[in-house]
């Protein structure tokens, strides 16, 4: 009796394990700190196109986000204080800092209405409005939001999912004195 128990739990503590790693493997990103950031054109709120690889030589705070989802609310708020505090800054080696938000959304007037409600001045906002089959999500691997990626000057990616700390860390180690 006392052998099939130990079993039984060595058994149940696998199976958690092997959930816990294949959750671990799908909430992975594709692309990684390090990494080349993979490029992409993109249709704005009024219907123009952008193309990452035309901001090179900025640093790019790419954000994932939804209306309905109320943590990626929540980031805004801190993106709205990032914004604020660098768009105009003098930079080590970059020309600029911009942040590109990707709406993870099916209908645009949510959308459109969250990104007014919550101030996001920023110029660029982009969606296809496929949710998660958005074809961005889809290249940087995000499943879960909010999500962001900092693209440095030379299109790498040198953050993932940054706390607001250690973001705002980041980006002051790129100012110029």
């Amino acid at each position: 009796m006392h052998r099939r128990k130990i079993f039984s739990y060595t058994l149940l503590f696998l199976l958690l394990i092997g959930i816990w790693s294949g959750i671990k493997w799908y909430k992975t990103p594709n692309y990684l700190q390090g990494d080349v950031a993979p490029d992409f054109i993109a249709s704005t709120t009024d219907g123009d196109s952008i193309k990452l690889s035309d901001f090179k030589g900025k640093i790019i705070l790419l954000d994932f986000w939804g209306s309905w989802c109320e943590p990626c609310r929540v980031k805004n708020k801190e993106l709205v204080e990032t914004y604020d505090k660098y768009k105009n800054a003098e930079w080590t080696e970059a020309s600029g800092f911009e942040i590109i938000s990707v709406g993870i959304e099916k209908r645009k007037a949510n959308w459109t209405n969250a990104i007014q409600k919550n101030r996001l001045s920023w110029k660029y906002h982009v969606s296809d409005l496929k949710y998660f089959e958005d074809h961005v999500a889809k290249l940087y691997g995000v499943v879960e939001i909010p999500a962001i990626f900092v693209i440095n000057e030379d299109g790498v990616i040198v953050g993932v999912n940054l706390e607001k700390r250690l973001l705002h860390r980041l980006l002051d180690s790129k100012l110029s004195s």
